[in-house]
């Protein structure tokens, strides 16, 4: 039986529990497939509403991206609103803004009613790595505040950035006063007890192999079959070929993270007294932020092959001693990888792709809230309230070109020339 991947948060989970195999056949009214936060945050608000919910997790809750990611909440999409008025009007561009906003919220709320003991800490920090990044930031900034009239973020000049990080790197700064960060598996193993409380049946080891629609969709695993009124497919990263339309319009690509030793108090307090989450402004990005126990968790370098790096330790901690030469003496106890599903524009896929059939994937990187909103989000829809997930399906969402046999060559073009674009000054 496949456990979680070995990394911190699976050194330090809470909530941990063994759940059967799906066997036999079951009626019920919703399936989910796949085990993160989307699909348990389905299963919780689905079995809060008195549906009858089975959820069918491949592995084991929160296995995949859900278990191993950077734990960031923040406010806002890789898409502006501005470009989102240009592709879909302003309504509509609106609303998605909102849903970012309501999705944090949403986390938060969720953390607070289950008593979800997943060390949430306040404050997210984006900052520039270039000097030429900064004007768009503060841009970016001003507008949320002055267009949006959302007045959770400020600028921050550069030396307000080494007073929060104690680096003179970065040359400005979104702070983002309500974002938060999180332990991402604890977070999400509390959703699945959640939604067991009311009712959910979740089933670990039982890997949907085909799927039949219609009126009553069918999901088949090797060992049991749910007849259902609803489908929701779930999986992100981890779709493979299971939904051939769905796979089309997501790149699984590799993430990375390293956690140090504990670092001491003296280091913590230097360069980062007030336990901010920072993302920096690079393509390929470099995330981080401080556990709860004064570890480094820091994430960083991509790859797009199905093989994760031989020593990912090394190959993200380049990137850490680059910002924070102090650190490099540090041991470093824990290295993971993980994989993520981008979309070509970059917005979540959230879709019906028939009247009973709906698919929830491609985060690109801001998952942990709008994932977990998503879940909501399917939820209010199979209750009638469609306008959210109408509002994400008029955003133009393209197939990769080549399909899911092509999609690679173009991908890693375009990834090694950004990523050259960011070694330059």
């Amino acid at each position: 039986m496949s456990k979680h991947a070995s990394s911190y948060y699976e050194a330090t989970a809470r909530g941990v529990k063994s759940r059967p195999q799906l066997l036999g056949d079951h009626t019920v009214d919703i399936c989910i497939i796949g085990g993160g936060f989307t699909g348990t945050s389905a299963a919780l608000h689905l079995a809060q509403a008195g549906y009858q919910v089975t959820l069918l997790e491949a592995q084991t809750i929160g296995w995949g991206a859900s278990g191993r990611n950077g734990g960031q909440i923040c406010q806002g999409h890789n898409m502006s609103h501005a470009d989102m008025i240009k592709k879909v009007g302003k309504d509509t561009a609106d609303l998605l803004w909102q849903t970012s906003v309501n999705s944090v919220e949403m986390v938060k709320n969720l953390v607070a009613q289950y008593d979800i003991d997943c060390d949430l800490t306040p404050g997210v920090l984006h900052v520039a790595s270039k000097k030429g990044h900064t004007d768009d930031i503060k841009d970016a900034v001003d507008y949320k505040r002055n267009v949006l009239g959302y007045e959770g973020v400020r600028f921050l000049d550069a030396d307000a950035v080494a007073n929060k990080l104690g680096t003179e790197q970065y040359f400005g700064g979104e702070y983002y006063e309500q974002g938060a960060h999180i332990h991402p598996l604890n977070f999400v193993l509390g959703l699945a007890n959640a939604a067991e409380s009311h009712g959910a049946t979740i089933y670990e080891h039982s890997p949907v192999v085909e799927y039949t629609d219609g009126q009553q969709p069918e999901v088949i695993t090797a060992k049991g079959r749910v007849t259902c009124r609803y489908v929701l497919f779930a999986c992100n990263g981890y779709l493979g070929h299971l939904n051939g339309p769905a796979a089309r319009k997501i790149m699984p690509i590799n993430n990375f993270i390293i956690a140090t030793e504990p670092l001491p108090e003296d280091i913590v307090s230097r360069i980062n007294p007030d336990r901010v989450a920072v993302a920096d402004s690079k393509f390929v990005v470099n995330y981080y932020r401080l556990s709860k126990d004064n570890r480094m968790l820091w994430g960083g370098g991509e790859n797009y092959s199905p093989r994760f790096p031989r020593d990912i330790a090394s190959f993200v901690k380049k990137h850490m001693v680059e910002t924070y030469p102090e650190l490099g003496g540090y041991r470093i106890d824990h290295a993971w990888g993980g994989t993520l599903a981008i979309t070509l524009n970059r917005m979540p896929n959230i879709s019906r792709q028939k009247d009973n059939v709906f698919v929830a994937q491609g985060y690109s990187g801001h998952g942990v809230a709008l994932a977990t909103y998503a879940g909501a989000m399917f939820a209010k829809a199979v209750q009638g309230s469609l306008e959210e997930v109408d509002a994400f399906e008029r955003l133009p969402s393209h197939d990769f070109p080549g399909g899911t046999l092509l999609r690679w060559p173009g991908l890693v073009a375009g990834m090694l020339y950004y990523s050259m674009l960011d070694r330059l000054p």
